[in-house]
């Protein structure tokens, strides 16, 4: 049995990964945390951390996390560049699982867009749409902003300078290379990505609807369970499901 801490406790991913680590036999909550509350105080009778806090507080979790020793999952998304540089660091330490989602059909949305990209190469257009519910607090989502990386490596190409926010005004034409992003927020609804590639006479898209919470945080759990028994090293969530 793996026991786990999970940190961003009161929050909606936090709710839903308490309920769903109560009803998994591979699983004992060894505590739920939350702003307040002491890591450190804690995390001796652990064997991970789950971080779905935010994204300020993630670097001193993985901080404590190498200092004992204790494997990391990182859910949460919006990382500064100085701390995600650091908390990469720590990976020669400690497993780390670091994915912007933790959906297995998210994933498997991972890779069927880099198979898709591979296979349709440069004569279509790429454009990726997601939808949230009204609170959430960042856009585009950690989940879009992976498939856009997918997309920008596979057709090497650089993101930063590819990479298109919404359209506004007389903009021009589309160039070949350009990657569009569009966020919609609104309501009470999970999560939908959607990968869409453009062509003449015909346009392919690939979907992802969640429903419920419980599908990442059942993902996330998973993660936990797998990285402790892997060596120090990041991973992602294709890596524990085995899709490399």
């Amino acid at each position: 049995m793996t026991r786990v801490i999970i940190n961003g406790s009161k929050g909606r991913m936090g709710q839903a990964l308490l309920s769903c680590g109560e009803a998994n036999p591979d699983i004992e909550i060894a505590a739920g945390i939350d702003v307040g509350d002491s890591l450190a105080d804690l995390i001796a009778g652990s064997d991970a951390v789950i971080e779905f806090s935010f994204h300020e507080i993630t670097r001193s979790v993985a901080e404590l996390c190498a200092e004992h020793k204790k494997a990391l999952v990182i859910g949460t998304t919006g990382h500064a560049v100085e701390d995600k540089e650091a908390i990469l660091k720590l990976q020669s330490e400690i497993p780390i699982v670091w994915a912007s989602n933790f959906s297995t059909g998210v994933n498997t949305l991972f890779w069927l867009t880099r198979k898709a990209t591979e296979v349709l190469g440069t004569d279509f257009d790429l454009e990726v749409v997601e939808m949230h519910h009204r609170l959430k607090k960042d856009a585009p989502s950690g989940t879009a902003a992976t498939l856009s990386e997918i997309l920008a490596e596979v057709r090497q190409i650089s993101l930063q300078k590819e990479l298109r926010h919404g359209r506004e005004g007389i903009v021009g034409e589309r160039t070949d290379s350009e990657i569009g992003m569009h966020s919609l927020r609104g309501g009470d609804g999970g999560g939908e990505h959607t990968v869409v590639y453009a062509g003449n006479g015909e346009r392919l898209e690939l979907t992802h609807k969640a429903a419920s919470r419980n599908t990442f945080a059942n993902g996330a759990l998973r993660a936990a369970i797998w990285a402790c028994s892997q060596s120090p090293g990041l991973y992602n969530m294709e890596n524990v499901l085995g899709l490399e």
